[in-house]
């Protein structure tokens, strides 16, 4: 998969995916990250990529002109490679559809994603109607920029795609797949300070860990999430 990244500050995305699997990812070709730098798109000798709002009100906004000539740019590289795909083209805007795991899932089947971070007091509307073809939001609160939940939809689109993780077991019975949460997890020592790991988990019988953890999800998610209970398919003994 290969993810373009448009933004103002290709400085914050180095450290983040330098390290772990992602480092792994990339070396082996499973993942590439192309960072764009939106300010090579503008062409005044200033670089300026916003502007005072019309109508007035605090801030400035980004203007439509570099945004627009540097995801044609990248579309234009991609053409060639891609001609039958329609390329997402993502803004990160808290008026976004709110992102979870089966957006996740949605994105990582494409061969490549691009994410557009939005800035200051966002980006002229005319972005949003005529480029864009998706709106996320990482959840209800504003950052002060797009680059951090860029970085999360990132993580969690990559570690879905095939090969990313070290086991393809990890992704099954995680947080979110099948709308639970995951059971409780728990290594050696058997005792710390006290407090023991349950039996079930010690005794070898590989059935009824699974009947364990699986009520354990069921619980954990009525208690923490019950919203989630509604879409999880659970069966009228479990409820």
């Amino acid at each position: 998969m290969q993810i373009h990244v448009l933004t103002l500050f290709p400085g914050m995305f180095e450290g983040p995916f330098s390290v772990g699997l992602f480092k792994k990812a990339m070396e082996s070709g499973l993942l590439k990250l192309d960072i764009h730098n939106i300010r090579d798109f503008s062409h005044d000798k200033h670089h300026t990529v916003d502007d005072y709002p019309y109508g007035g009100g605090a801030g400035m906004v980004m203007k439509p002109e570099p945004i627009f000539e540097s995801v044609e740019t990248v579309k234009a590289d991609l053409a060639v490679q891609n001609a039958n795909e329609d390329i997402p083209i993502i803004l990160l805007s808290p008026q976004g559809r709110k992102f979870n795991q089966q957006i996740a899932l949605e994105l990582s089947k494409y061969n490549d994603l691009v994410l557009i971070c939005g800035q200051y007091e966002g980006v002229d509307e005319r972005v949003c109607e005529h480029l864009v073809t998706d709106e996320i939001s990482i959840g209800d609160y504003v950052l002060t920029g797009g680059e951090l939940a860029a970085m999360v939809v990132i993580n969690a689109v990559s570690r879905l795609i095939p090969g990313f993780l070290g086991s393809a077991e990890s992704l099954i019975s995680e947080s979110h797949t099948g709308n639970l949460l995951e059971y409780p997890q728990y290594t050696r020592p058997p005792v710390f300070r006290g407090w023991p790991v349950p039996d079930v988990l010690l005794s070898g019988n590989h059935a009824e860990v699974d009947k364990w953890r699986r009520q354990q999800s069921v619980l954990r998610t009525l208690k923490r999430r019950p919203d989630l209970l509604a879409n999880a398919g659970i069966a009228n003994k479990e409820k």
